[in-house]
């Protein structure tokens, strides 16, 4: 299967409305610790590598910039490293195995935040409204700076949410068949054609 610009531009602008609305429905529903506003990132990533995921989550924000809030663009250069590591993971292993994608989770886990966490301070003092602020000020109360309160309270719900990203874009590709032809496509083409 030839993947040509217009596939991969469509699968893009697919992962970008799936990091919209399920991001918007989980933070709606409130659901604590989870997120799944990069699914569209990083499966973006895993199928077509890290440049291709970086658009679609720097676009994301842009998105979110417009229609939730003008702050939401800053948080572009965590969608961006998420795409860099999990495109370059898809690229060296095969991420349909679990323990591959469940290792990237774990590594976006620790890396988001840490990206993450200055964005937020600066923004809003380390609370940005969600339902993790009562972690922010549970370790605050506890004495934690508000710099360790912010990432505590970001590492937690990291943990739980790029994990699961990532098994859900395992699932999915393993699922339907019109990924894991993408996906199988995408491995065979040499690395510099990719």
């Amino acid at each position: 299967m030839k993947i040509n610009r217009t596939t991969i531009l469509t699968y893009s602008a697919f992962g970008i409305a799936l990091n919209v609305v399920l991001g918007t429905a989980v933070s709606l529903l409130n659901i604590p610790l989870l997120f799944l506003d990069t699914v569209g990132t990083v499966l973006v990533a895993a199928l077509f590598g890290p440049w291709w995921g970086s658009l679609a989550g720097v676009l994301t924000n842009l998105v979110l910039g417009i229609t939730i809030g003008p702050t939401a663009v800053f948080f572009g250069l965590v969608n961006v490293a998420i795409a860099i590591i999990v495109g370059t993971i898809a690229r060296r292993f095969d991420f349909t195995k679990l323990p591959v994608s469940l290792g990237a989770g774990l590594l976006i886990a620790v890396i988001a935040p840490l990206i993450g966490t200055p964005i937020a301070v600066a923004l809003f003092g380390g609370l940005n409204g969600s339902g993790m602020d009562w972690i922010v000020l549970w370790a605050r109360a506890a004495g934690e700076s508000i710099y360790a309160s912010t990432f505590i309270s970001r590492i937690t719900g990291n943990l739980v949410d790029k994990v699961i990203t990532c098994l859900l874009v395992t699932f999915l590709i393993l699922r339907l068949p019109v990924l894991l032809k993408l996906y199988r496509s995408r491995k065979e083409t040499p690395k510099h054609a990719a």
